[in-house]
């Protein structure tokens, strides 16, 4: 049978397969979805069996990776949707995860970033390239998330 924790979990996958598709189309990552995202982490604490002091922790390492990445933000590294996704993911996520979630996301976008290159490339584009990152983020995530959904473990 399914947890609690592991249903949540797969909310969270559809969320972040929703966002994917949607930054591919049109390069936004909507607020309600990364609001979405954020507000399911309170019931998944509760159902992974996070404590008080626990959950505090959590907004804490969302805190610290929102204020890292409004940074790339203000120098033009990454949109606002990106950045509030990655901080909404971070409430789901110990840091050990995070950090795994942040080297996935790097080498996702690296990928991502030289096939828009080719692609720009050959089709002789001269504007300026955008990079769905949300691609890469949920990615990560995803792969994250279905470790933990596969193995029923929660958190």
């Amino acid at each position: 049978m399914i947890n609690p924790a592991s249903i949540l979990l797969i909310i969270l996958a559809a969320l972040l397969i929703v966002a994917a598709v949607g930054d591919i189309r049109s390069r936004i990552i909507p607020n309600w979805l990364n609001a979405a995202i954020a507000l399911l982490a309170i019931p998944f604490w509760f159902a992974a069996g996070l404590g008080a002091h626990d959950m505090l922790i959590q907004i804490g390492l969302a805190g610290g990776v929102l204020a890292i990445f409004a940074g790339c933000f203000i120098i033009g590294m990454m949109g606002g949707g990106d950045v509030k996704m990655i901080s909404a993911l971070a409430l789901w996520m110990p840091l050990g995860k995070i950090f795994l979630l942040l080297v996935w996301m790097a080498l996702a976008g690296g990928v991502i970033t030289i096939g828009m290159l080719i692609y720009y490339y050959l089709r002789k584009n001269t504007g300026k390239i955008e990079i769905p990152y949300g691609v890469a983020i949920s990615a990560s995530a995803l792969l994250l998330v279905t470790n933990d959904i596969l193995t029923n473990t929660g958190a």
